[in-house]
């Protein structure tokens, strides 16, 4: 199968010569007389292969080049040299360029310089997708234990051989991306690109230039043609993450562009056809947008072919070691740091803490910890405060519903202050209020008035424990 081959050179006669020569070979062949119409070429096109005339009325074929390499670097090019310009042909390879022909045009040369530009392209290509495959592989991926990861992971086996399009619903941070990303890597459609667009950061007035491109001039500030993100996903995968935000109007179009799987540019006329396989996700109840009339109930039931659930951290308590510990060992490799330990004392709170932020928040607050705390034991006094203080009032909880009283509050201090084993119940009491009083101080910024107010003290007790404990300085 012949490769789209693009000639850019002012003289008629070359470019009529290398038309043949390459159509004859099966391929397709485009042409310009100008640096400046291969460029426009080039944004409209996707050639596997440019032919340059080094010597161009208007912008040069180096000043040509270096565009190139900078909007389409994977693009080989060959340069196309008169006899007397050879010292220029070669500074063009070092700027980049594949290769180099002479003139007048050598059949011969032309055949086995495009038949090598074309397959060092190919292979580029396959070695980009292998890498990217294998980054896809390592790094999105479902880590976890627990029956509910286990399920997630049956369910993903099960659709990613297919094209069903498939829904995938989740509170922020509990990994919907990574689950899109597993259910593309285990595809048939694994080596074509997986496009993702995030319908909640795009401006509603771009959002169509951005899913279906546009030509240039189609609206201000508009200097050039554009593909969209359906286009780019061409044999791939489209992801739409928080579909739930799209706007009326925008889900109408994709509604009738995911039926048709055809649509124009914005301000172009051309039909563009695609086969593309749609992954949405959102994080709200799409059901109860319907019923609001915020959400089109036809581009619900278009969308769920196959729903996921995936999901939050506090109904998976159990996967959060093994989280940590991937976290950690990632982020000592990419920053140098010494590896941290957290106590099971400090697992222990953590895993009592609910995670509003869910694996994003785990994630961010092991990073925090290898920061402060590099090649240290995290003790349950090194906490933030929101945690801290959050497992410190499930404790009081549990000591009033109990009805044990010293013994629930031996337990507590046990278990959020610094893993000391046996101690007293006085020591309890004092080391149990000491990191309760810390957070709360933490959490008020240091302002002792929002303290005291907070824990329901007076300003000259509070001084007093703070300074007993060694909070505030004598």
């Amino acid at each position: 199968m012949g490769g789209q081959i693009l000639i850019v050179d002012d003289e008629e006669g070359i470019r009529t010569s290398l038309r043949g020569i390459l159509e004859d070979e099966g391929h397709s062949v485009l042409e310009a007389e100008s640096g400046e119409r291969g460029l426009e070429i080039l944004e409209a096109e996707a050639p596997d292969l440019l032919f340059l005339d080094i010597w161009l009325p208007g912008m040069d074929g180096l000043a040509v080049l270096d565009r190139v390499r900078e909007d389409h670097p994977g693009l080989p090019v060959v340069m196309i040299s008169g006899h007397g310009n050879i010292e220029t042909a070669v500074s063009a390879i070092k700027k980049g360029a594949y290769d180099f022909i002479e003139k007048p045009l050598s059949l011969e040369k032309v055949l086995i310089t495009s038949a090598k530009a074309l397959e060092f392209s190919r292979l580029r290509q396959e070695n980009l997708a292998l890498k990217t495959r294998i980054e896809t592989e390592q790094t999105f991926r479902l880590t976890g234990e627990s029956e509910a990861i286990r399920e997630l992971r049956r369910a993903i086996e099960q659709v990613a051989p297919t094209n069903a399009w498939v829904l995938i619903t989740g509170e922020n941070g509990t990994g919907k991306e990574i689950v899109a990303r597993c259910i593309h890597a285990q595809s048939r459609r694994s080596e074509q690109p997986m496009v993702a667009v995030n319908c909640a950061a795009i401006p509603e007035e771009l959002i169509e230039s951005e899913l279906f491109g546009h030509e240039k001039g189609a609206f201000t500030g508009a200097d050039k043609a554009q593909a969209g993100k359906f286009e780019l996903a061409d044999g791939g995968t489209l992801f739409l993450d928080e579909i739930g935000d799209m706007s009326l109007k925008t889900q109408a179009k994709i509604l009738r562009i995911l039926q048709e799987q055809r649509f124009e540019h914005v301000g172009g006329r051309k039909t563009i056809t695609v086969d593309v396989r749609v992954i949405a996700a959102t994080n709200k109840n799409l059901l109860e947008e319907i019923a609001a009339g915020r959400f089109r109930e036809d581009l619900y039931f278009r969308l769920k072919v196959f729903p996921l659930e995936v999901p939050p951290l506090r109904d998976r308590a159990e996967d959060i070691p093994l989280l940590m510990d991937e976290f950690v060992q990632a982020y000592v490799r990419q920053n140098g740091l010494r590896p941290t330990e957290f106590t099971p004392e400090t697992l222990a709170v953590l895993a009592a803490y609910p995670w509003p932020g869910n694996v994003r928040e785990l994630k961010n607050f092991v990073e925090r910890m290898l920061i402060m705390h590099s090649g240290k034991a995290v003790d349950p006094g090194h906490l933030p405060p929101e945690i801290l203080i959050h497992a410190s009032a499930g404790e009081e909880e549990g000591q009033a519903s109990s009805g044990e009283g010293a013994d629930d509050l031996v337990l507590a201090a046990e278990a959020l202050v610094l893993g000391k084993g046996p101690m007293d119940l006085k020591q309890a009491r004092a080391d149990f209020e000491a990191a309760f009083l810390r957070a709360k101080l933490a959490e008020c910024e240091g302002n002792i008035s929002r303290l005291a107010k907070a824990v329901g003290l007076d300003r000259s007790s509070l001084y007093k424990k703070l300074k007993e404990y060694g909070i505030l300085e004598r």
